[in-house]
C-alpha cells in the first residue's frame, strides 16, 4: 500500500496517528494498550480518508477502506515502536 498519497492539508496521516498515540501516552496509557490505540486511530483515520476520496458503496469498497485503515495503524505502530527502540538504545531488529 502506498501511504505517500495519504496526506491531509500537507500532513501525512501516519504522522497524525503517531502524534495522537504520543498524546494518549501522555494521558497515562502504556504498554500494549498503545498499540491497540494506534490500530484504532489508524482504522478510524484510514477509513475516513478513504471515504473523503470516494464513499464506498459496496462490501469491497468498505473492506478496502478497512484494510487501508488497519495498514495505516500497523505502520504507525511499527514506526512508533521502532523510534522508541532507537531512542532507548535498543536498535532496530
Amino acid at each position: 500500500m502506498d501511504f505517500s498519497s495519504a496526506v491531509v492539508a500537507g500532513i501525512p496521516l501516519v504522522l497524525v496517528v503517531i502524534g495522537l498515540v504520543e498524546w494518549v501516552k501522555r494521558l497515562g496509557l502504556a504498554g500494549v494498550a498503545l498499540n491497540i490505540v494506534a490500530l484504532a486511530i489508524g482504522i478510524g483515520l484510514g477509513v475516513a480518508y478513504q471515504c473523503s476520496i470516494v464513499v464506498p458503496v459496496d462490501f469491497a469498497g468498505w473492506f478496502t477502506a478497512g484494510v487501508y485503515g488497519v495498514a495505516l495503524g500497523l505502520v504507525a505502530s511499527g514506526i512508533y515502536d521502532a523510534g522508541k527502540s532507537i531512542i532507548s538504545g535498543g536498535g532496530v531488529g
